[in-house]
């Protein structure tokens, strides 16, 4: 039913496709944001965070504002800086520049000529389990500079305020998705700039590991050895093995497991039977399967099945 590569036929595949990995991940994520402010604040104001722990973020459209992270972080953010919390932390913000009067929020459009600071703000909320792995390789924090290198950043903004500045029907959607959008980029950004690597997120920034990985990802039904997997990142075994090691703290057999149960989840809530995603994800037995999954997620996968139709979300969901 599965049809499955063999290992020169993916090796084709992988040289073509090295960051495939990580858009496999973002797919399981299957990441969906929420703004919850877009306006102009003006006068003398100060906005703090809104749910501590949600995956969040902020982002100057107008003006620029000064952030505090007790203990983490105090520095000014510009227009177009982008600033992400995984884990929400307690934090401020307020204008960069005193400014007079009480706190007063404004729409774009009718405040076009108004002194104040436009902020974008909102939460990711993400559809599968495996979010905890991303969120706990990135830092407390991480800021996206607006840079003329970060193209991305500048054609998204660019969309952003001119969704702001002309609105329309369905613009609160569209800008939920633009915020998705975001998300990949900042995060396909820090995999690429992060010093010292960052976890297991950093096997998808390697381009040799990230031949192997991609394989896993595309065939986890595949009994893969370490041997095949070293040749498809053109290293040897030891070295290959020494190198996935350090870069994400996982053997690559360790990694597979991991995966093959992610995919496992996702099937599972979709309805599909313990013993076809058993086979999917490449065991022989059930038993066996089952063993695993009741070991990677602390429940058995009977009960995720029957509880397929309450979507699982490790984040807490806001009012």
């Amino acid at each position: 039913m599965y049809r499955t590569m063999n290992a020169s036929e993916f090796e084709i595949n992988a040289q073509s496709s090295d960051q495939c990995g990580l858009s496999a991940v973002l797919r399981l994520l299957d990441v969906e944001a929420h703004v919850y402010f877009n306006a102009k604040v003006c006068g003398n104001w100060r906005l703090t965070e809104r749910l501590v722990g949600v995956t969040c973020f902020h982002v100057a459209t107008t003006g620029s504002f000064i952030l505090d992270v007790p203990g983490v972080f105090h520095g000014a953010l510009g227009a177009g800086d982008l600033v992400i919390f995984p884990r929400e932390l307690p934090h401020s913000m307020v204008p960069a520049v005193p400014q007079e009067g009480p706190q007063r929020i404004v729409d774009f459009r009718l405040g076009r000529e108004v002194e104040g600071t436009g902020l974008l703000c909102g939460e990711f909320r993400f559809a599968h389990r495996a979010s905890h792995h991303v969120l706990d390789a990135l830092p407390e924090m991480f800021i996206v500079r607006f840079d003329p290198a970060n193209f991305w950043l500048r054609s998204l903004l660019d969309i952003i305020i001119g969704e702001n500045m002309n609105g329309g029907i369905a613009s609160g959607a569209i800008l939920d998705k633009l915020s998705e959008l975001l998300f990949a980029y900042a995060l396909r950004h820090y995999i690429a700039t992060a010093p010292g690597g960052a976890g297991v997120l950093s096997l998808y920034a390697n381009p040799r590991l990230a031949r192997s990985v991609s394989a896993m990802q595309a065939q986890p039904a595949h009994d893969w050895t370490l041997v095949e997997l070293a040749r498809l990142s053109g290293m040897s075994r030891t070295s290959y093995a020494d190198a996935f090691r350090a870069s994400s703290g996982w053997t690559p057999l360790q990694y597979l497991g991991w995966w093959r149960m992610q995919l496992a989840w996702s099937h599972l809530t979709r309805g599909e039977t313990v013993a076809e995603v058993a086979a999917r994800v490449g065991y022989r037995s059930e038993a066996a399967f089952s063993r695993a999954f009741q070991r990677q997620f602390s429940q058995s996968a009977g009960h995720v099945r029957r509880h397929a139709a309450v979507a699982p979300s490790p984040m807490p969901a806001s009012g």
